[in-house]
């Protein structure tokens, strides 16, 4: 027998194609798959159970090349690696800035992700922060993390000067920079204020 004309379905290739849809639309359906694979709806179900599995799929698709975190055999200290896997993470979510709402509303089971915390809680853990707190100490990072991508993704200049009322606002506006360079520099600004307030929790 000769090969298929075209590639053989898979979930890495359904996830794909939703992460294509996602990025291009905002959205996607099981119909709207198919149609651009080329196979029926049923086809899908021979590989993925439901739209929430496409979910986890496309969540581990675009986490799955992250780094894992550097460890202190490295010689990294605890903020040095919470920096890298943070920084790490929010250009994973920058990278597809749509698929934000889909990954935030459902639990998070895929592998690939769950690795990621579990290197945050280890880090976390062995700089002395508590354990009935972590979750807590995690949630902030994800949410500083996730607000931090989408404004990777803001226009250059973010405030209009010419609706700022106080001279005091005019003047940080004209002053800032722009772009990335103003998204990174508020960004190591945030990770140093948070780093620096973990400290009250006990971290070392």
């Amino acid at each position: 027998m000769g090969r298929p004309t075209t590639p053989l379905l898979s979930t890495e290739r359904i996830a794909a194609t939703a992460i294509d849809l996602v990025d291009r639309t905002g959205g996607f359906t099981i119909a709207q798959i198919a149609k651009t694979l080329g196979v029926r709806p049923s086809s899908l179900y021979n590989h993925v159970t439901s739209k929430a599995q496409i979910i986890e799929a496309m969540r581990s698709r675009i986490f799955e090349t992250m780094p894992a975190a550097e460890s202190r055999a490295t010689g990294a200290t605890w903020e040095q690696q919470v920096r890298s896997l943070l920084r790490s993470y929010r250009d994973a979510f920058a990278a597809h800035p749509r698929l934000v709402p889909f990954l935030t509303a459902q639990t998070v089971s895929a592998p690939d992700v769950m690795r990621i915390y579990d290197d945050m809680a280890r880090i976390l853990s062995a700089a002395g922060l508590p354990h009935s707190r972590l979750l807590d100490i995690i949630t902030v990072l994800d949410s500083f993390v996730i607000g931090s991508a989408l404004d990777l993704i803001a226009p250059d200049e973010v405030w209009d000067a010419g609706q700022a009322k106080s001279a005091e606002l005019r003047e940080a506006i004209a002053s800032a920079d722009s772009g990335r360079l103003r998204a990174d520099r508020s960004f190591d600004l945030g990770l140093d204020l948070l780093l620096g307030g973990l400290a009250g929790f006990g971290a070392r």
